[in-house]
């Protein structure tokens, strides 16, 4: 099965500019129009609608992710242009288009969070129409609420999202996409301030390490999802003085692993391996045995945590994994681990053993 590739907010928000600019020339809207991409080649993007409105013309693109499971898929992109004197292209942020507060971002604090390649890239689609000079504004239709389903409030982009896109098109569950956001984020952490970044593998990882660390602000933490190596190395390029972890069993134990990606499609998790490890911790034999036939990482840790060689076994998983994170971020940052139960029980803290 072939994925659709679909095309980034950039993309959508040069189609709807040069819709509208191309409404004001001759005076109807376009069906489609064809817009440079930032890596070269060019993209076909159906007009949803064009209308002349206070001298100039609001046009309308459904932002189309394709098949990856993107916040903005479906979004209602639109560019309103209005004729100005002179040359060149003005570019401003309308309602749903989110406001820079932060530094560490692309855009300067105080600018409407439109990224530099697509910025070029609207410029570009609306310039080609022969319009000399023109005012875009680039707005999107509940782009607040899609917002709040994105980093952007912890970035520091507030009243709507960010329009994005160095390629101008989507790939399908974009590895590299996540790691822009991974990017993104500890260059936010960096310029605010934060000195230790709180790594954690989703959603429910932070909740639970904002809890047993309520003072950690939600802006010195990043979900890194299983890109492990990839962080870590991100991380130890920048003057963090320390990592914290939060973790459930089963990433854990990928990471002592040593797995650079710990998804599962890519990273099996090794049970005879921890039930070899579950020997070294003291565990009777017949328990290793069971670890080694577990069905999954919970049914594993509901056979270890009420023994009393559990904090053993803890200390040796943290360990090993802190050593490979040390190990990937090239330059051996201090690195701790809270390693959370299923139900966000704190069951093992390395900071405490320092």
């Amino acid at each position: 099965m072939t994925l659709r590739h679909g095309f980034t907010t950039g993309t959508a928000a040069a189609a709807a500019a040069k819709a509208a600019a191309l409404h004001l020339l001759e005076g109807r809207m376009p069906d489609a129009v064809d817009v440079p991409l930032p890596m070269g080649g060019r993209m076909s993007v159906v007009v949803l609608e064009s209308r002349p409105e206070n001298g100039g013309v609001l046009a309308a693109v459904v932002k189309d992710g394709g098949d990856d499971p993107d916040a903005t898929h479906k979004a209602v992109i639109r560019a309103f242009v209005r004729p100005k004197d002179g040359i060149g292209i003005v570019l401003h942020g309308g309602r749903g288009v989110g406001l820079v507060t932060r530094p560490g971002l692309p855009v300067a604090v105080g600018e409407a969070a439109i990224n530099p390649v697509p910025r070029e890239q609207i410029r570009q689609a609306v310039s080609e129409t022969g319009l000399g000079g023109a005012d875009v504004e680039i707005r999107v239709d509940r782009g607040e609420e899609i917002a709040q389903k994105t980093f952007n409030p912890r970035l520091g982009i507030v009243g709507g999202i960010s329009i994005l896109g160095t390629r101008g098109t989507v790939k399908p569950f974009s590895n590299a996409a996540y790691q822009a956001t991974i990017r993104q984020c500890l260059d936010v952490m960096q310029a605010c301030g934060v000195k230790r970044p709180c790594l954690t593998t989703g959603g429910r990882s932070e909740c639970f390490l904002r809890r047993a660390r309520p003072d950690t602000p939600e802006t010195a933490c990043v979900q890194v999802a299983d890109f492990f190596f990839y962080s870590m190395r991100e991380a130890g390029r920048r003057d963090f003085i320390a990592v914290q972890w939060g973790v459930f069993f089963g990433k854990l134990v990928k990471q002592a692993q040593g797995h650079r990606y710990t998804h599962a499609r890519s990273a099996d998790l090794d049970l005879p391996a921890l039930a070899g490890w579950c020997a070294e911790c003291g565990f009777p034999a017949d328990v290793c045995a069971d670890v080694a036939g577990a069905n999954t990482a919970m049914q594993a840790l509901q056979t270890v945590a009420p023994m009393p060689q559990a904090q053993g076994l803890y200390a040796l998983l943290t360990g090993r994994a802190s050593r490979f994170a040390r190990e990937f971020s090239g330059r051996g940052l201090a690195v701790d681990y809270l390693l959370f139960d299923f139900d966000g029980r704190l069951l093992h803290d390395t900071s405490e053993a320092a």
